[in-house]
């Protein structure tokens, strides 16, 4: 399992990266939407519903600087397929969209964030630093969750 950086150099407003996963993309869509899987391994979620416009939140432990609060809007999803929810956050609003498919080895994450402004630096440095640590905690839950 290996995670890729794909974000351009000199990108300041997306970034992107990918995973190449050993396993099916039907366990790696529960760990992407299924409430408990999800607040294991990015941040605890309260009332995902995959419904088109549905709100919900990520909250985390206050830190400086940072409320804890991700308050999110669904804004699609196919089964297996995509999931992309707009994300605001500490003064940045951007937009997550997960897209899996099929690879030799099993299944090919696709995990972009895109909306950050010329000013954000610090929040795209931050998120960049982040996604590494999160993707690393995706990794250890779907090899000891069935």
């Amino acid at each position: 399992m290996t995670l890729t950086e794909t974000t351009s150099p000199g990108q300041t407003t997306t970034l992107s990266f990918e995973l190449e996963l050993s396993h099916p993309r039907e366990k790696i869509w529960r760990a992407l939407t299924e409430p408990r899987l999800l607040s294991e391994w990015l941040l605890p979620i309260v009332e995902l519903r995959l419904e088109p416009g549905a709100a919900f939140e990520f909250r985390a432990p206050e830190q400086p600087g940072w409320d804890g609060l991700v308050s999110c809007r669904l804004l699609e999803s196919r089964e297996g397929e995509l999931l992309s929810y707009r994300w605001v956050a500490g003064g940045i609003d951007t937009v997550m969209t997960f897209t899996l498919a099929a690879s030799a080895s099993g299944t090919r994450l696709s995990i972009v964030q895109s909306g950050f402004n010329e000013a954000q630096k610090q929040n795209f440095g931050g998120a960049r630093y982040g996604w590494k640590m999160m993707t690393g905690r995706l990794i250890e839950l779907l090899g000891r969750a069935s």
